[in-house]
């Protein structure tokens, strides 16, 4: 029987040298002297969350001020509509959970795509002759954040890329750099209502284009696409044979002289993943409920993209369980009065805000037709004194301590965002504010030429 002799030679502080010596059959063989591992600590962050960058924290961290402390803070810059808890959601709502909860029936584990009654619900909820759903299509995710990572990890390789707003949603960038994806931003105009500027969406397409963000209502921009620019944008993307995700959380949350249609209903032949929930419409974000429609009458998703979504839902077990036993009475008997009253406030707090702030020089704010925003531009020629829209509302919240989010964080330099969830007297006093502000450092044409030469 052959043996093995390993020697280990080394003393003190220096590494001990492993001699290797191996003797078969009666020879010895020299292997030499291999220098032997010392353990380290060596913990590193995954490359995972090294390629994680979310541009909106990025930017406001990094603005370093203070509010006036003369003036109390009004923040118009988080879209989180329960802030003020002046739009609360509708009692039903409530009940709903309470019952599900005092009932003991939803304390457990749910299948990882969702209980399969509450996945029927929404299909119910949903369904309609022009895009039919069934609770097969139907996956359900903690909140429409996850819905929307689940549909780009479906869908997207390492090295592909994906067609993402010019404004958009942050969390877009955030979550395909996270995954290797590459980001190609298409344009919106402001001129046309934040129309899609089709002939730059078109010339992005290439071979490694996985799919196309469409989100509508929009935010940041409040803007709500008519009928035939859908057909136009779905004509783009039958054309290029490219999958839509379409992010309609703000979806029928539209004001009364706009129409909304969710996309689905106009294509024939596209197929979308449609992600929604219930954080905007039913004003309760905090619940994380969410959800994927797949959309898919000619089969082309075919049983691979349904598989696929299926096992990414598993590593997270789907969303909450007492959620989901309410959301049966939530869809079904939330009164319509209830979704009348939130979008009347919300549409007469855009018109003060949109009337109060096109009247004050530098500013041109773009009209919103729904969801909860509104773009405002500024005309930098006009304030040569900031250098952009980040410094601008910078010094907007350590004079006046009101807070709008500089569009940089949407991609779109020289614009900042308000949110419209704001009380009416906060509206009002914040433009009030904005509008001394721009009169402080407003600069003529002739002056703004002057202090630029100044420079």
């Amino acid at each position: 029987m052959d043996s093995y002799l390993i020697q280990v030679n080394g003393c003190g502080d220096h590494a001990p040298m492993l001699d290797v010596h191996l003797k078969t059959n009666g020879n010895s063989i020299s292997l030499g002297k291999v220098k032997g591992r010392k353990p380290r600590w060596a913990v590193r962050a995954s490359e995972m969350s090294k390629k994680t960058f979310n541009p909106v924290r990025a930017i406001v961290d990094s603005m370093k001020v203070e509010p006036n402390p003369k003036k109390a803070m009004i923040s118009l810059s988080l879209g989180d509509p329960t802030v003020f808890g002046n739009l609360p959601t509708n009692d039903e709502v409530t009940r709903a959970v309470k019952e599900v909860l005092d009932s003991g029936c939803y304390n457990g584990y749910a299948p990882s795509v969702g209980y399969q009654s509450c996945r029927e619900a929404v299909a119910a909820y949903y369904n309609c002759p022009e895009a039919p759903l069934e609770a097969q299509d139907v996956i359900l995710t903690s909140g429409c954040s996850q819905a929307i990572e689940l549909a780009l990890a479906v869908l997207a390789n390492p090295g592909q890329n994906i067609l993402v707003p010019r404004p958009g949603f942050s969390l877009y960038k955030t979550l395909a750099l996270s995954m290797g994806i590459e980001v190609k931003l298409y344009n919106l105009l402001p001129e046309k209502a934040w129309e899609i500027d089709l002939k730059h969406l078109e010339s992005l397409v290439d071979e490694k284009t996985a799919c196309l963000i469409v989100n509508n209502p929009s935010n940041p921009c409040g803007s709500v696409f008519s009928k035939s620019h859908l057909q136009k944008i779905l004509a783009v993307a039958s054309r290029q044979c490219v999958p839509i995700l379409a992010d309609e959380i703000y979806g029928d949350m539209v004001f009364a002289d706009c129409k909304y249609e969710p996309i689905a209903t106009l294509s024939t032949n596209v197929p979308i993943l449609s992600c929604g929930g219930l954080a905007k419409r039913w004003l309760v974000p905090g619940w994380r409920m969410g959800w994927i429609l797949i959309h898919d009458r000619r089969d082309i998703f075919g049983n691979e993209i349904r598989d696929g979504l299926l096992r990414l839902s598993q590593r997270i077990l789907g969303p909450c369980t007492i959620v989901q036993g309410a959301l049966e009475r939530i869809l079904h008997r939330t009164p319509p009065e209830f979704y009348h009253n939130t979008l009347s406030i919300l549409k007469s707090n855009a018109d003060l805000c949109y009337a109060a702030l096109s009247a004050i020089p530098g500013l041109q704010p773009v009209r919103p037709a729904g969801a909860m925003y509104l773009m405002v531009e500024i005309e930098m020629e006009h304030f040569p004194e900031f250098e952009n829209d980040v410094e601008f509302t910078e010094r907007l919240i350590s004079e006046q301590s009101v807070f709008c989010l500089p569009a940089t964080c949407f991609e779109y330099p020289n614009f900042f965002r308000v949110v419209i969830t704001v009380p009416e007297e906060m509206i009002l006093e914040a433009c009030s504010r904005i509008q001394e502000f721009c009169e402080m450092h407003y600069q003529g044409a002739e002056a703004a030429q002057d202090l630029e030469c100044d420079k």
